[in-house]
């Protein structure tokens, strides 16, 4: 895997439901590296910590090799890296190989695979319209938050490699196919509550399903 694009947010004004809001989701590529804290990107917006960032979400990551399929859907749009709100554009992210759990180093951080990328009302905006919502659950390439077990610097064309693999098979795409089952998988909701990089407050949440 290789990183194409390092993106920052900029606080972006929209009205929802006839209030006044600010997101950090609208993120452009920039040419300098990217700092990766133990709790958020330096220098990158968020403006609402309740749902991102913080030590599960410190940094968010993006399959490059989506984009076509995306621009194909959605051709009016103005495309560019970040278009998803993603920090870090990734060239040969697979969320059905990648495990959660796995440690990776790119440039001089190292970061661990934490949870999928769950879109909020905030992505359609971007997109100028909700039904991606539906579309981006039923693609199953939501994308990846991590941890950063040790901060960095990260920049464009730097490779993201293979430290640790996860010894719990359960993938992000798996992970994610089983918040929004209506039948949830007895044998994917084991790997999930066995998993010990699943953020706790995700597994207060299945433990309704055991």
């Amino acid at each position: 895997m290789r990183i194409v694009s390092t993106n920052i947010g900029k606080p972006t004004t929209f009205y929802w439901n006839g209030e006044e809001e600010q997101t950090g989701i609208y993120k452009y590529p920039v040419s300098e590296s990217l700092h990766l804290g133990k709790t958020d990107v330096e220098k990158d917006h968020v403006m609402d910590r309740k749902h991102h960032a913080g030590v599960n979400k410190a940094c968010f990551l993006f399959a490059a090799n989506e984009y076509p399929f995306w621009r194909k859907a959605y051709p009016e749009l103005d495309w560019d890296w970040g278009m998803f709100g993603e920090n870090l554009t990734v060239e040969g992210l697979d969320e059905s190989l990648v495990r959660i759990g796995d440690i990776y180093k790119i440039g001089s951080a190292t970061i661990q695979v934490s949870q999928p990328r769950e879109p909020c009302y905030k992505l359609g905006v971007r997109f100028n319209d909700q039904n991606i919502l539906n579309e981006y659950v039923e693609r199953n390439r939501p994308g990846t938050y991590v941890r950063v077990l040790e901060e960095g610097a990260i920049k464009k064309d730097d490779f993201v490699k293979l430290v640790e693999r996860s010894e719990n098979a359960l993938t992000i795409a798996q992970f994610f196919q089983l918040i929004y089952a209506k039948k949830k998988s007895p044998e994917i909701l084991r790997l999930f509550m066995d998993n010990d990089s699943v953020p706790e407050y995700k597994k207060e949440r299945m433990k309704k399903y055991l």
